[in-house]
């Protein structure tokens, strides 16, 4: 006698070609994954957005793997099932989590240590936060340094995911504040979250105005999710001990040319003389939390907890950039591109 097993299916969120938004996701049906040995399958409640997928969505992210691929590196939702060595008792437990890729789906696998418990009640899209962008912001501003009380910190891009987690990481640590954002609600936003010097780069050059603010004085440290230009500009705002920290290149975005325009922004960065960087005692610290889970993920499981630990002290508050609908993925992925969204954004199947 023939038996026939039926598969069991789930939606996925594809790329599918490299473009815009509207032309790269595509909807399809696929195995549910297996949880292997150390692993856990998860039942997505949302998956979030990080703006590195939007670059990925591009064609411009060496870490991405042929298409077609699932995107993703966050999610928030109930283990389902575990595999060979993980403890059994996760099973049915709410959890954030993160993974390499494959998270715009309504199921994913995970290493047990890319999973922390949440609250019944923590909303999806804070816990979603805590995963990558809250991860790069504490790594960033925590694990990789010393920030001081009255120390004074530039950090790019404040109303962003990483940029409002900084806001606050700093903020606990004492620190003086400054940040840039693109628009008079931004403005508002990020005085909330703590910042004490707001600079609209859209209608006045943040070097300019940091010189003026600061009156002689340098700061102590700088984080940058920009590149481009703006990375020879925060070299000359960094005094003695400074340390710059660079997690992005979002100045690429939104130029043609395909690789002479990459070619372009490396240009405009400069170049770094190592004695230079003895002689004037700053430091630059490159941030790739992918690179960091492959290689090091003892430390993205040390932050990842310990965040959590400062979200139920309430010394953190992620904050929400909207939540969408699995058929509005592509006007998600838009406003993130060009910019239009405040803190985490999410989608839920």
């Amino acid at each position: 006698m023939l038996y026939i097993c039926a598969m069991k299916m789930m939606r996925a969120a594809y790329i599918v070609k490299h473009g815009k938004a509207h032309e790269a996701f595509e909807i399809r049906e696929t195995a549910i994954p297996t949880a292997g040995p150390g692993q856990v399958l998860i039942k997505s409640e949302v998956f979030g957005l990080n703006f590195a997928e939007v670059p990925m969505r591009y064609g411009m992210y060496r870490e991405a793997p042929p298409l077609p691929f699932i995107p993703g590196y966050d999610m928030v939702g109930r283990v389902e099932a575990v595999g060979q060595g993980v403890d059994p008792s996760w099973i049915g437990k709410r959890v954030a989590a993160m993974a390499r890729f494959g998270t715009y789906a309504e199921y994913c696998v995970t290493v047990e240590p890319g999973i922390s418990e949440i609250p019944e009640d923590l909303a999806a899209g804070a816990a979603s936060a805590i995963g990558v962008q809250y991860t790069t912001a504490y790594y960033s501003a925590i694990f990789s340094m010393n920030l001081l009380p009255g120390d004074k910190v530039l950090i790019h891009a404040g109303a962003g995911g990483v940029g409002s987690a900084l806001i606050q990481l700093c903020k606990w640590k004492g620190c003086e504040i400054f940040t840039t954002v693109g628009s008079k609600e931004k403005e508002e936003r990020v005085r909330a979250l703590g910042a004490d010097h707001v600079i609209n780069y859209r209608e006045t050059d943040y070097l300019t105005a940091c010189k003026k603010l600061l009156a002689g004085k340098r700061l102590e440290a700088t984080f940058n999710a920009i590149g481009g230009s703006s990375f020879k500009k925060d070299m000359q705002l960094l005094g003695s001990g400074g340390r710059l920290v660079l997690y992005g290149a979002a100045e690429r975005m939104g130029q043609k040319g395909g690789k002479l325009a990459t070619l372009a922004m490396l240009w405009k960065m400069g170049f770094i003389m190592p004695i230079m960087l003895m002689a004037k005692s700053r430091s630059v610290i490159g941030v790739n939390i992918l690179k960091l889970a492959d290689y090091r993920p003892q430390v993205i499981t040390t932050c990842f907890r310990e965040l959590m630990t400062l979200l139920d002290q309430g010394i953190i508050e992620p904050q929400m950039g909207g939540e969408f609908a699995i058929d509005e993925l592509a006007k998600a992925h838009n406003m993130l591109e060009n910019r239009q969204t405040m803190g985490k954004v999410v989608v839920r199947w």
